[in-house]
């Protein structure tokens, strides 16, 4: 688990993944847990995503990570919602129901209390590309709208890092 330790600009993240999935090519669709389409709403935001956003998944509730992103039940039922393979297969979800080339994904506790046997501030980010879908692990501190902000932020920059390394769309 890692935890950032430098400011965050939201707007300017959010700037940067538009204009490179644009430049690129490339599509994108989140699926959203504890930001509950803040990541989203981030990009909507930006003047041109509506060349490179296709849509977004607020799946708070395991239901909806299970019936409409396709993360496995069982998969839920045992290593609960705030996992790294939860994020993974919420981030192939909305990358599939969505029809994106990346999915990006955001499962977490903002708190105030833990949840599931994980503490506050555990927050996961799944990202899906074509060459297959990893997750990234953190601990934030803070109240639950900056452990949210932090989670967003952690996934505009996961975002980035997948569309820098993306192929081109043909």
């Amino acid at each position: 688990m890692t935890t950032p330790h430098r400011p965050i600009n939201l707007h300017h993240l959010a700037e940067e993944a538009v204009a490179g999935a644009i430049g690129r090519g490339l599509t994108v669709a989140t699926a959203e847990s504890l930001t509950a389409g803040m990541v989203a709403a981030m990009l909507a935001d930006t003047p041109g995503a509506s060349g490179m956003l296709q849509g977004g998944v607020v799946s708070y509730q395991n239901s909806v990570k299970a019936d409409v992103l396709g993360v496995p039940r069982a998969l839920l039922d045992t290593v609960g919602a705030v996992d790294g393979q939860v994020a993974e297969a919420m981030a192939e979800g909305a990358r599939r129901v969505c029809g994106a080339d990346v999915g990006v994904s955001t499962t977490g506790v903002a708190g105030p209390e833990p949840h599931g046997g994980k503490d506050v501030g555990s927050v996961y980010i799944g990202v899906a590309t074509a060459d297959g879908s990893t997750s990234f692990g953190y601990s934030f501190d803070g109240n639950r709208p900056e452990i949210r902000g932090q989670a967003c932020a952690a996934a505009l920059e996961r975002l980035l890092e997948a569309l820098a390394s993306a192929s081109y769309r043909a």
